[in-house]
């Protein structure tokens, strides 16, 4: 069967184009710009990927090798380009689905368990920490984790393994697509204002996945502010045990737990032998990824995923006998209206926040652009944070800083040329996973 990804250069896309290679299946695809992920893709034997800006890239493609399945992302489909690419495939009766609906069928063909793991917040680092234990306990597992990590590949299929972990994100409703055997929930705080636009829109989505799900692994406040029932495996926050944990954050330690919990009633292994493994869990690509000296970047970018940063950050910074600066880069000028309110204190523990213009992504166009003094003047103490740009003073900022003793760390969460894509191309020492 063959099987062309629209969009995979993407975080979701391309590991699944991977594990999909690698089951066997004749792999194609292209996205609309070139990357170090799409060149790492051809080394590892998908050639046949295009860059292109074409509405009849697929077309071209069919022609010279027919398509069976053409798979794209959400933010494929509602991309102008992307929706007019789908619209040629489908013209020419090439089955087109989101990747969820490749999924499902990709479970069914060989026999795969799902692992999902679902949330606001947590839930890539929470994936990572399982596979994590699997590999670390040489039990055979095939995944997909949006981010590079240095134990594996982004997307991996063993034809020995039983389960499937996945980080099945709820944008778009993509996480309702399937029946997972275990689901776990790392967070909920209302998202994707977008996609659901009131609270009880976005609980109703999440108790539409555990009903789905014939057992999920829940924090008690999460069950709690879900009004969650079914076959719930709800884990107390205040567990002495946590402080067997000795991961850097309270919430890196958290997602420990989930993934503790959740390898512990798969495989009948009690947590207390898991422990030791998850302590040396070595982290993954932009969660608090050190890619110069003192110099961290992290994915954060609503005000749960910063507290949950600050967490890990301020301890390192603690370690290390540094303050700490932050550069905040928001994800969204849409996101912004919806949280702008919940700032207040996310930042506490930072000596000084520089706050960056928001990563413009699938904007309304009616919306006005929210300037970061705006956003600033919603924190409880607006004197710790100031506007700035990504420019050659900001560099000049962050070395000066570097050289007197600090730990800087950048939090955004957009995609190419965001600030993670700035600053790692401005500070050239520490190479990605």
């Amino acid at each position: 069967m063959h099987i062309y990804f629209l969009g995979i250069g993407g975080a979701g896309i391309g590991p699944l184009a991977q594990i999909a290679y690698q089951a066997g299946y004749q792999v194609s695809g292209s996205d609309q710009q070139n990357s170090s992920y799409i060149d790492y893709l051809k080394k590892q034997g998908i050639v046949d990927i295009e860059v292109s800006s074409f509405s009849d890239i697929v077309k071209n493609v069919h022609q010279k090798k027919p398509i069976d399945w053409v798979v794209y992302s959400s933010a494929v489909s509602m991309s102008k380009l992307g929706r007019s690419q789908i619209d040629v495939a489908n013209s020419l009766g090439i089955k087109c689905s989101k990747r969820d609906q490749f999924i499902s069928q990709f479970l069914i063909d060989k026999n795969l368990q799902m692992i999902a793991v679902a949330g606001t917040h947590g839930k890539t680092t929470t994936t990572a920490m399982i596979v994590w234990l699997f590999k670390s306990l040489n039990k055979p597992v095939s995944y997909l984790i949006p981010a590079k990590v240095s134990f594996g590949e982004m997307g991996s299929y063993s034809q020995d393994s039983k389960y499937f972990v996945y980080e099945a994100d709820e944008f778009d409703h993509n996480f309702l697509s399937f029946n997972p055997t275990l689901s776990v929930i790392s967070g909920v705080s209302w998202d994707h204002h977008e996609i659901y636009p009131t609270r009880e829109a976005y609980i109703d989505a999440f108790n539409q996945f555990i009903s789905k799900s014939q057992s999920t692994v829940i924090w008690a406040s999460d069950a709690k502010y879900l009004n969650a029932v079914g076959n719930l495996q709800v884990q107390e926050e205040n567990n002495e045990k946590l402080s067997d944990l000795t991961l850097k954050g309270l919430y890196n330690r958290r997602d420990g737990w989930l993934a503790l919990a959740s390898v512990s009633h798969l495989l009948n292994i009690p947590i207390q032998a898991l422990t030791t493994h998850i302590n040396n869990f070595p982290g993954l690509s932009r969660r608090m990824e050190e890619i110069y000296p003192d110099l961290f970047s992290d994915y954060a970018h609503t005000p749960e995923k910063i507290i949950g940063a600050m967490s890990v950050a301020t301890e390192i910074a603690k370690a290390r006998a540094k303050p700490l600066i932050v550069i905040y880069e928001p994800l969204t000028n849409r996101r912004q209206i919806y949280i702008k309110n919940e700032y207040k204190n996310c930042f506490n523990g930072a000596t000084h926040v520089y706050w960056l213009p928001s990563y413009l992504a699938r904007e309304d166009p009616k919306d006005e652009i929210i300037k970061p003094a705006e956003l600033i003047n919603k924190l409880s103490d607006p004197s710790i944070a100031e506007p700035a740009e990504r420019n050659d003073q900001l560099v000049n900022i962050i070395h000066d800083h570097l050289n007197q003793g600090y730990m800087v760390v950048a939090m955004a969460g957009g995609g190419g040329n965001s600030l993670d894509d700035w600053l790692r191309e401005k500070f050239k020492t520490n190479p990605e996973f």
